[in-house]
């Protein structure tokens, strides 16, 4: 691999206007066809075959009434008067009135005539009907239905929005990720010792990750995708492009402190063995994204087919634009002063090296328990859908959530819906089985109130609302879903069948599912972990070493995850409204995500040891030496994915937020607790066995050079540009045959 990137590289650096130019035109077409020709996304997580999905198939083919997306407008009267005083329910008529005739409305129901008022008659609510789905109400109607309640506000009455059509849309580019990128910006600038260096990393990345996410707002007109996916494209090709172009930049910036270093031959050098790493850990980050595919789930197959997409590209990047800029700045990126050639054993990282390595049994005990102890509270992890309560807590969703919790029960936002398909049933049995059934999920401990059934034209199909007594994230609604749903085969013995539906047993529905697949998940993601590494080193005890790493800085993170969105600690700091539990996807994600972002570390770490172990032999040193050549560099790149994931925390999406707080927080304990200081002292202890591979799998395993052994040797020389042109076609035939080229000495 090493080699052919070298030729490569080569090729690259000597045609770099073209590859330059290649990369602009790319922009500009992808670009215009995503800005210009992009679909629309969705807000609905939906997984075709769980129960309340086929609920919502049924009622879109037999009952269409039902099924279009609904706006609950939400109205308060002023503290100490009544919504059904004279003045107050005037213009809430006249405001409903209006509303009667936004485009797209089918039915507008009168809190008045159907009594949605609270007990103390200060809040009520009115259901406005759309004949389309949720996630198709367009927002110009939304827009107009917030315009028609001018004279329900102008009274004196609060309005707030709530309903199915209300899922606010994921939306990034605020102050908080900016910031992110002005944090990885400085320590950019701190590792490469330079401001002008540092800004190039970060532009290669931003043309990668602006091909990468424009790109998947073109396909998203041919195929449906959530919001998420495109910030989670945004999120982790801005991370990993700054990363992977830190990696070949700062090697050449190292090889270029020899003052006898050739500028070209540098940078193909760097290309071929720091890029080698960059081309082997972005496999595995791309493999891990496409492995959610195995989830059997279609939003989080996208999804992470999105960002597997925007990684490619980054790596793209990496090994082609990245080498063609730094062709292009040539002297430029020389350090002004030659280096000392023993500088790195006075470094922080060779001190932290020697200290991690000298007593590796007690460092790795007190790491493992303190991974532990921070993965204590992911034992009490539940897994569910944001409610509208984790809102901003100024956005008119949260606030109509908090009045109607006041003024109906905190169960009044986890209502549910009974679905009966009662075709197969008797026409003259009808009636008595569904007051049969109402009777039955009255009678349920956990239910507040059971509304009578409303049948189709037909009478095919029934729908009951019940309303819990419990808010949507507590644990009693999950199980009072799950024992109404007990109550089918009772219906099913009359010829029905019972659906319970509704947006709070739709994210249960869809946390089921997820929980499902994540063992199988989880399961293939350390096999390939082992795989990939085994190829990589030659060595059974490096891969076991990196898997168990991975594990915990997964359980560390998963627990903190839980501690501060489920427990509902730092959530003024974090600006979380309300605690609840955690995304349903966002385990299965921060598995697939972090799993290739540790194997980066782990790649570009051991790599060095076993490149100084190859031409040693020294296992204890090669500890030493590879800490101390790539620790500046690890510890860089991980503030900067830290600080990246870090700038979404503070998005006002639910989702986002702790997706974000959750790589954030997985990358930083990975690559400082696990990589940096457990990786060390686990190589110490395993001293020579860790490079150990059985006889019969040496022959299975391909070899894989990463480290550049078999690389030609470095050319000194600076040629002028008169003998570059007379060797450049030459140079151009060697890469089309894929040769070694020959470097004059």
């Amino acid at each position: 691999m090493a080699s052919r990137l070298y030729t490569w590289a080569r090729w690259a650096t000597r045609r770099r206007g073209r590859v330059i130019a290649v990369w602009l035109l790319l922009l500009a077409v992808v670009g215009g066809l995503g800005i210009t020709l992009h679909g629309k996304v969705t807000t609905d997580f939906t997984v075709p075959g769980i129960e309340s999905q086929r609920a919502q198939d049924l009622l879109k083919d037999k009952f269409p009434q039902a099924a279009g997306g609904t706006v609950r407008v939400v109205f308060a009267a002023p503290k100490g008067t009544e919504l059904t005083g004279s003045g107050p329910e005037n213009a809430v008529r006249a405001s409903l009135k209006k509303a009667a005739g936004v485009g797209g409305v089918v039915r507008v129901t009168d809190p008045v005539e159907t009594r949605t008022i609270s007990p103390d008659e200060r809040i009520g609510y009115a259901d406005v009907l759309f004949k389309d789905p949720a996630p198709d109400v367009p927002q110009s109607a939304k827009d107009s239905l917030s315009d028609a309640m001018t004279a329900a506000r102008q009274a004196g009455v609060e309005v707030e929005f709530g309903g199915s059509a209300m899922q606010p849309k994921t939306e990034v580019g605020g102050p908080a990720e900016i910031v992110g990128v002005v944090v990885a910006f400085a320590v950019l600038a701190l590792a490469l010792g330079s401001l002008i260096v540092a800004g190039l990393p970060l532009l290669t990345a931003l043309v990668g990750v602006a091909v990468g996410v424009l790109g998947v707002q073109f396909v998203s007109r041919f195929v449906e995708m959530t919001g998420t996916a495109t910030v989670l494209a945004l999120m982790i090709g801005l991370a990993v492009g700054i990363d992977y172009a830190l990696f070949i930049i700062s090697r050449h910036r190292e090889q270029l402190a020899d003052p006898e270093q050739e500028v070209e031959d540098s940078i193909a050098r760097a290309v071929a063995t720091a890029g080698s790493a960059v081309v082997f850990a972005g496999a595995t980050v791309i493999i891990a994204l496409a492995a959610l595919a195995v989830t059997g789930i279609p939003f989080l197959t996208v999804m992470g087919l999105a960002a597997a997409a925007t990684v490619l590209i980054a790596v793209l990047v990496a090994v082609s634009l990245v080498p063609a800029a730094l062709a292009l700045f040539g002297e430029r990126l020389r350090p002004r002063r030659r280096r000392d050639k023993d500088r790195t054993r006075d470094s922080w990282a060779m001190a932290w090296a020697r200290a991690v390595t000298r007593k590796p049994v007690i460092v790795l005990v007190v790491g493992v328990i303190g991974l532990l102890a921070l993965a204590v509270p992911a034992r009490e992890l539940r897994l569910g859908l944001p409610s509208f309560a984790s809102q901003p807590a100024d956005s008119t969703e949260h606030k109509s959530y908090d009045l109607l919790t006041e003024g109906f029960g905190p169960g009044f936002n986890a209502t549910l819906s009974a679905i009966v398909d009662t075709a197969a049933i008797p026409g003259a049995e009808r009636e008595s089985t569904l007051t049969h059934l109402h009777t039955a999920l009255a009678a349920e401990p956990g239910v507040a109130t059971v509304s009578a059934p409303v049948t189709n034209p037909a009478h095919t199909v029934a729908v009951m609302a019940v309303v819990p007594k419990t808010g949507p994230d507590a644990q009693a609604t999950t199980d009072l879903v799950h024992r109404l749903r007990d109550t089918a085969p009772d219906i099913a013995k009359t010829g029905g069948t019972l659906y319970i539906a509704g947006s709070t047993a739709a994210g249960i529905d869809v946390s089921g599912k997820l929980s499902g697949a994540l063992p199988l998940f989880v399961a293939i993601v350390v096999i390939l972990a082992l795989l990939l590494l085994a190829v990589a080193f030659r060595s059974l005890l490096v891969p076991v070493k990196a898997a168990l790493g991975f594990l915990l800085s997964v359980a560390a993170s998963l627990g903190a995850t839980v501690w501060v969105f489920q427990q509902g600690h730092l959530s003024g700091l974090l600006d979380i409204p309300s605690a609840g539990p955690v995304t349903s996807f966002l385990p299965v994600l921060l598995i697939g995500v972090l799993f290739g972002l540790a194997m980066d570390y782990e790649v570009f770490l051991v790599s060095r040891m076993r490149e100084h172990h190859e031409h040693t032999g020294d296992a204890a040193d090669a500890v030493v030496h590879g800490v101390a050549a790539s620790g500046r560099v690890v510890s860089a790149a991980a503030l900067i994915m830290a600080a990246v994931f870090g700038g979404f925390v503070f998005n006002h999406d639910p989702i986002i937020k702790s997706i974000g707080f959750a790589l954030a927080f997985g990358v930083a304990v990975d690559a400082f607790v696990v990589r940096m200081t457990l990786v060390p002292a686990a190589m110490a202890l395993l001293g020579r066995h860790a490079w150990r591979l059985p006889r019969a799998l040496r022959a299975l395993l391909p070899h894989v050079d990463i480290e550049g052994a078999k690389l030609p040797a470095r050319s000194t020389p600076r040629r002028t540009d008169t003998e570059t042109a007379d060797i450049e076609t030459t140079d151009a035939n060697e890469f089309d045959q894929q040769q070694h080229p020959t470097i004059a000495r």
